[in-house]
């Protein structure tokens, strides 16, 4: 008895099952096929990342290569990767199109593109930005814009403080001020915690200061001779005292 319950239920079952096969079969055989288009298109937009990623890692190093034979090659390099390249080797690009701008001589268009990438958000490369630009327009900029540029920088709980310093000590050195520039350069020599290398540097601009290395030590260049005067006779040579051999 229970055997025909079971085929009976089974039977209902069935039944059931081909009425939703018709009236929503199709729809289950297209969602079917958007799935396995899609994760055929993750795949492909995956390959596609891959092939864009060893795309700009190639051309960056030729760019690279470029940067101290030629510049200004570099930067225009590093720009079109700005712009184009995925988005780790774009944002690390655009520094580099900066630094190139700086060994091309061009300082003032690297200042500009510095403080772009010091506006956006990323916390590091933006940092980053803010020191090169320092150190881009500290020996034409006035003070007080070298001192903004830097500002969230020069924070006690930066890690960029020491490197910040060390920017406005070459300015007070540069402006004159070697009292101010003794100061900043002591204090950060005796930094525990700045770099080895930034502390090294510190020490000996305060030794060169302290030295006297600032100053005129009284070498007196020769002096240039005299221009000639336009319109003006050349010297005669002084007479041959008497008796002396004729040439």
């Amino acid at each position: 008895m229970s055997d025909i319950f079971r085929e009976v239920e089974e039977e209902v079952r069935r039944e059931r099952f081909e009425k939703l096969w018709k009236e929503y079969g199709d729809y289950i055989i297209a969602l079917v096929a958007l799935i396995i288009i899609a994760a055929a298109g993750i795949q492909l937009w995956h390959y596609y990342e891959r092939q864009q990623t060893i795309k700009a890692s190639d051309e960056y190093s030729a760019a690279v290569q470029s940067f101290d034979t030629n510049p200004l090659v570099a930067a225009n390099a590093f720009q079109k990767l700005a712009q184009t390249a995925p988005g780790g080797y774009a944002d690390v690009a655009q520094v580099q199109e900066a630094n190139a701008l700086v060994a091309a001589g061009r300082n003032a268009e690297a200042v500009q593109l510095y403080q772009k990438i010091a506006a956006a958000n990323d916390p590091i490369l933006g940092n980053l930005a803010r020191l090169r630009a320092g150190w881009a327009m500290v020996d034409t900029a006035p003070k007080s814009e070298v001192q903004n540029v830097l500002a969230p920088l020069t924070d006690p709980t930066s890690a960029w403080r020491f490197m910040a310093r060390e920017i406005l000590a070459y300015d007070d050195y540069r402006l004159g001020d070697m009292k101010a520039a003794l100061s900043g350069y002591q204090a950060l020599a005796n930094e525990k915690n700045a770099p080895n290398g930034l502390r090294q540097r510190c020490k000996a601009m305060a030794t060169f200061i302290t030295a006297g290395g600032d100053r005129n030590i009284g070498v007196v260049p020769p002096a240039l001779p005299a221009a000639p005067i336009p319109g003006a006779q050349a010297p005669q040579a002084p007479a041959a005292p008497a008796g002396a051999p004729q040439k």
